[in-house]
């Protein structure tokens, strides 16, 4: 099979692919930690920073080690079964289908308040069409956008930072400082508040995982750099962000719904007014939309080398000549329309669907690790997490997962964990399925033979004595005696045999006397007529004597053929027998 060579991602691109779903966080991750947190929220934010460190070395090692698109799937399937690899992998599609449906959906809800009449269900299924052309169009065509996208969300959080530091400047810290008497008693305990803050902060480092699953779409060498940047860019602009949100308005402000949603829309809006907010209602728009491509083509990196191990169909593997799998991305495109509609919008349901995915498989990545530790030492691989990181990083995902698993949900909607067992289960029941297929039809096979296998025989028996009783019918053999050699007579003949009667086999006699000479082309006009109807066998015969009633008794007992299947044509006047005196010959012609 020919194989054709594409361009790969060097940093800045791979960067973008990725960075844009993990830095879009900063759009709701501050306003979420101080939910919980309260004057808090920077320390949880800051001690996520300090897992995701952890975790630059856990990546970097597996990775490195093992450089194919996949994440935690791969890390699992070599070290591992296929089994808890696919289960993996599962996780990693839900997080990447609830991720561009929610970010889609919440690009748009961001676009919409500088477009108030655009129609949200029909605007959010056309940035995920979008979204699905470009990365069909080719990674490196998707990583241009990307690019674009990325350099100016971080532009928008340079001008608002710089607008938030001057307005400090002019304003004051009062605000902050105030906040930190704000009681923590809406969590209980500081210890709840910062374990609640940090189980949600966590979610901010959603789209790390995002590189691993198209590594080999990168150039040597870059893998490791995009978890360096992807590291810096949250570690300064989220806890950086909640500083600064505490800096502006006081906690039961920023505790209420209308801030929840659009933090910083509310922050530019305060420091630097309309225009302001403006430039960052359209980052936000961008950056999440930059977050559904990142879903777009991690989920065809993972799904590719999902179904080249065979777990997903072949029908996958089709490319284009951008080199793009194209089936892939129509397919995540129509699930991820599909969850749109059925959840008619209100894509809130879907958090615990994408923090629970999203937590588990940075969990299974780490376990992935401590695996190829132990059963893959000798491999090689540019860099080595230490023991104690990789537990201490696991402990630390755990504990986020715990928590969210835990949290409250919102009045009127299910838990976290109902909500995300009723889009796991079913996705799981696919893998298994897909995984045990031959056992499966297997067990068909052995249900249709214990089904059908009686009623198979007693067909079986009634075809063999239908066709018994045909072949009997059939054999019965027919005679017809001939006056001369005329062909077409004999054709007749044999249309009358074919049209009325049920036979494979004929004798055509001519009875000659002593001295008589038999008709000269009778017996290869016969042969003729055998080649024309070779459905019935035709045997030609003469037979010396006188053509009469003995004759016909005769012959009817020695060939044991009934007078009444005997066959002649019309006599003439000249014939000295009567045709009732011929017993039951039949006149055909």
């Amino acid at each position: 099979m020919e194989t054709k060579t594409h361009k790969k991602l060097n940093e800045l691109e791979s960067t973008a692919i990725c960075g844009n779903d993990i830095s879009s966080s900063v759009l709701y991750v501050s306003a979420l930690a101080i939910s919980f947190a309260g004057q808090y929220a920077w320390i949880t934010l800051l001690i996520v920073s300090v897992v995701l460190f952890l975790f630059r070395r856990i990546y970097g090692e597996v990775v490195g080690a093992l450089p194919l698109n996949g994440g935690a799937y791969n890390a699992l399937l070599n070290t591992t079964s296929k089994f808890m690899a696919s289960f993996a992998a599962t996780l990693t599609i839900l997080s990447y289908m609830a991720t561009a449906v929610i970010s889609a959906n919440e690009a748009i809800h961001y676009l919409h308040h500088v477009i108030p009449a655009m129609p949200i269900i029909a605007a959010t299924i056309g940035l995920l069409s979008l979204f699905a052309l470009l990365t069909i169009g080719g990674i490196t065509e998707s990583a241009k956008v990307a690019i674009g996208i990325f350099l100016f969300h971080l532009s928008s959080l340079v001008v608002l930072s710089g607008f938030i530091i001057f307005f400090l400047i002019n304003n004051g810290i009062g605000i902050f400082l105030d906040n930190w008497s704000f009681p923590v008693s809406k969590n209980g305990s500081i210890l709840t508040a910062i374990f609640l803050g940090f189980s949600a902060s966590m979610l901010g480092v959603s789209g790390f995982e995002s590189s691993a699953n198209f590594v080999e779409e990168q150039k040597k060498g870059v893998f490791p750099k995009t978890l360096k940047n992807m590291w810096v860019i949250v570690s300064i602009i989220n806890p950086l962000m909640a500083v600064f949100a505490l800096s502006l308005f006081a906690i039961p402000l920023l505790q209420s719904d209308a801030y929840q949603n659009t933090l910083l829309v509310e922050m530019a809006q305060h420091v630097g007014g309309n225009w302001v907010a403006i430039l960052i209602s359209i980052d936000a728009f961008l950056v999440l939309s930059g977050a559904v491509l990142t879903s777009f083509v991690g989920v065809s990196g993972l799904l590719e080398r999902m179904t080249l191990d065979r777990i997903m169909p072949q029908f996958f593997l089709k490319k284009n000549k951008k080199g793009s799998s194209y089936r892939i991305i129509i397919m995540f495109f129509i699930l991820s329309v599909s969850v749109l509609l059925i959840t008619q919008g209100e894509v809130s349901v879907l958090a615990g669907v994408y923090t629970i995915s999203f937590l588990s498989v940075m969990a299974l990545f780490g376990i992935g690790n401590i695996l190829l530790k132990a059963k893959r030492g000798q491999l090689p691989r540019p860099e080595k997490a230490k023991w104690i990181s990789v537990v201490l990083a696991i402990i630390g995902v755990i504990i986020a997962l715990i928590g969210n698993i835990l949290m409250e949900p919102e009045k009127g909607q299910p838990s976290n964990l109902i909500v995300f067992l009723d889009y796991f289960i079913p996705f799981i029941v696919f893998v298994v399925i897909m995984l045990n297929r031959t056992l499966i039809l297997k067990l068909i096979l052995k249900l249709i033979h214990y089904m059908f296998d009686p009623l198979r025989k007693t067909v079986f028996s009634m075809d063999k004595k239908i066709t018994q009783t045909i072949d009997r019918i059939n054999k019965q053999e027919f005679v017809f005696f001939t006056k001369g050699d005329n062909i077409a007579t004999l054709n007749k003949v044999m249309l009358y045999i074919i049209k009325n009667e049920h036979t494979k086999k004929i004798k055509i006699v001519h009875v000659i006397s002593h001295n008589e000479s038999i008709p000269k082309n009778l017996a290869e006009e016969i042969k003729f007529l055998d080649r024309e109807y070779p459905q019935i066998k035709i045997e030609f015969i003469i037979e010396e004597g006188i053509f009469g009633p003995e004759l016909i008794n005769e012959l009817s007992e020695r060939w044991n053929i009934p007078v009444n299947f005997m066959f002649i044509g019309s006599p003439s006047e000249k014939f000295e027998h009567k045709v009732e005196d011929l017993g039951g010959v039949r006149l055909i012609i």
